[in-house]
């Protein structure tokens, strides 16, 4: 269960609280970071998506404070403290743990006034946060804080009337409006459902989600997010001209998303496309297309037990992400390689033919973007009889700890 904490974190967390906030009744909550197995860049179009929570998370110690404040430290950065009646968004707050803290209070206080919630509404705590889900790990930490959060303010303030995916819900708006990055669901909703979930966005409101039993470890197979190095810092633009340039080819059949849009005219209207936009945004919305096919596809192959088929699809969406969504090198900083490099070893590391990325049909495993791109990690899904090999190469190359071992 994704909110299970351990009783060593317990304590850690409950000293720390005591020492930075004095004696109280204590409560606590945990939030995981997510991996993203496949439909990259799928749900902010309204497509499908397949992720899994993973065993990394953020925990916090809460007690309410009796003031119309709140009080937020996590550990190793600054302390927040917001006024309950001042929870508008800021752009001059855009980008930082301030705005989503304000912006996950909006999101309760709003749904509470229009009664989609229970209890007494919004009111003053302090809260200690402990997070295994490292900033600009690829693991989604700021989902993390998002569900962390909620799921304080759902426990002490809404008497647990949000549902998982209405946390989400806060969540992402709270990262659209008051971080200012436009990110989809997914994040969020695979932290707060938890386990292996198949998404289905096309009713953005109420999205489908199917939980999928599957163990990685029985079929044979570890998860690895493989850091490379390389921060998000200032890349915020590359990751908003993705959902752009795919929301402006809609645009031009009078959509809003590319799920509106059907893939046979936009197929058959390819020219027009590529004339008025670009090849780039005809790319990226082929890439959407075919990437929520493969999401599906996905999914079934982990409902039948079907390993092999699972790999084919999720090396086929790396490629796709290299060649057609274009996220693994930032167009702001050509420069800036480091992800590209470091697939391409772990490509080569688990049978690719060499180190230029591409994938024959000696893969052992697979490789595939995870998350926004362009920085961060990536995902590769190794053979558990070479975990220990690959992850001692991986990291002669990328340094110490830069591959993680997950479990879902």
């Amino acid at each position: 269960m994704s909110n299970l904490i351990r009783e060593d974190i317990k304590i850690r967390l409950k000293n720390a609280f005591q020492e930075q906030f004095g004696t109280q009744d204590i409560d606590y909550v945990a939030a995981p970071g997510r991996v993203e197995l496949l439909g990259n860049h799928t749900d902010h179009q309204r497509g499908k998506v397949l992720a899994a929570s993973v065993d990394l998370k953020a925990y916090a110690a809460f007690a309410p404070n009796g003031t119309n404040s709140v009080n937020i430290v996590s550990e190793g950065h600054s302390a927040h403290k917001i006024d309950l009646n001042d929870l508008m968004p800021d752009v001059s707050e855009f980008g930082t743990a301030k705005s989503i803290i304000k912006g996950v209070l909006y999101g309760f206080y709003t749904r509470h006034k229009d009664g989609a919630l229970k209890g007494e509404g919004l009111k003053g705590f302090d809260a200690y946060i402990i997070s295994e889900v490292l900033t600009g790990s690829g693991l989604s930490s700021s989902a993390a804080f998002e569900v962390l959060l909620g799921r304080i303010l759902n426990k002490l303030c809404f008497e647990e009337s949000a549902s998982p995916i209405e946390i989400a819900k806060i969540g992402q708006m709270a990262e659209n409006r008051f971080f200012g990055k436009p990110c989809g669901l997914m994040d969020q909703a695979a932290s707060s459902i938890g386990n292996v979930v198949f998404f289905d966005f096309k009713d953005s409101e109420n999205p489908s989600t199917e939980q999928i039993e599957f163990d990685f470890q029985k079929a044979g197979y570890a998860l690895c997010a493989v850091a490379c190095g390389a921060g998000h810092a200032d890349l915020t633009a590359d990751y908003a001209s993705i959902p752009k340039d795919m929301g402006n080819v809609a645009g031009l059949f009078g959509k809003k998303v590319l799920e509106e849009l059907p893939m046979e005219e936009f197929l058959t209207n390819e020219a027009m496309i590529k004339e008025k936009l670009g090849e780039r945004p005809f790319l990226r919305a082929l890439h959407f297309y075919e990437e929520s096919q493969r999401a599906e596809a996905a999914a079934t192959a982990l409902k039948e037990n079907d390993i092999s088929a699972f790999l084919k699809l999720a090396n086929e969406s790396g490629i796709s992400s290299r060649t057609k969504l274009s996220n693994i090198i930032p167009a702001s900083k050509p420069e800036e390689n480091k992800l590209d490099t470091a697939m391409r070893i772990a490509v080569a590391l688990l049978g690719g033919k060499q180190e230029d990325g591409s994938q024959g049909s000696g893969m052992k495993g697979a490789v595939r973007m995870n998350g926004g791109g362009f920085s961060g990690t990536f995902l590769a899904i190794v053979p558990l009889d070479e975990l220990d090999s690959f992850k001692n190469k991986i990291e002669a190359r990328l340094g110490q700890g830069s591959c993680m071992v997950l479990n879902t």
